[in-house]
């Protein structure tokens, strides 16, 4: 489930991505209002996007071109993806939109994480215009997440 903020009313609405792939369009809970797809330019980057198998294609293959997405590849379990959480929560409320930053819970979501062969977390994909461009594996300071980052924006 993901939460979409009404453009009306402002409610957080809780949105079942599978219904949504499947064309039933949501509405606000609060004042009935068609909620916004999440895709492309109306996405909030100065927060992560939280991303599973069914919005992968959408979120992190289909966002704009020219704006890159890090996908950080997480568990609750996962000590090191705890540390780095608090990093890539800066990195988005500084990209200004020049990029995005994705979370993948890959116990939710085995069949993206088997498609890039996760094999040790934290691992973050960058990928630009829907193509892989950059693996980063292990927990690493900001500023070299920030540079590699970079590199592609």
């Amino acid at each position: 489930m993901a939460i979409v903020s009404c453009a009306r009313c402002g409610a957080n609405n809780r949105v079942d991505e599978r219904a949504e792939a499947s064309g039933r369009q949501a509405v606000c809970g609060k004042c009935g209002a068609k909620l916004e797809a999440r895709a492309g330019a109306n996405v909030d980057t100065s927060k992560p996007l939280t991303v599973t198998d069914v919005t992968f294609a959408r979120d992190v293959l289909g966002a704009a071109t020219g704006r890159p997405v890090l996908l950080d590849c997480w568990a609750e379990w996962c000590g090191p993806c705890r540390m780095i959480a608090p990093i890539l929560d800066q990195l988005a409320a500084e990209s200004g939109g020049r990029y995005q930053i994705a979370k993948l819970n890959i116990d939710n979501n085995p069949q993206t994480a088997a498609r890039f062969q996760i094999q040790s977390i934290p691992t973050m994909l960058i990928f630009k215009g829907g193509k892989l461009v950059d693996r980063i594996v292990g927990a690493h300071p900001k500023q070299s997440i920030a540079a590699r980052l970079a590199a592609h924006v």
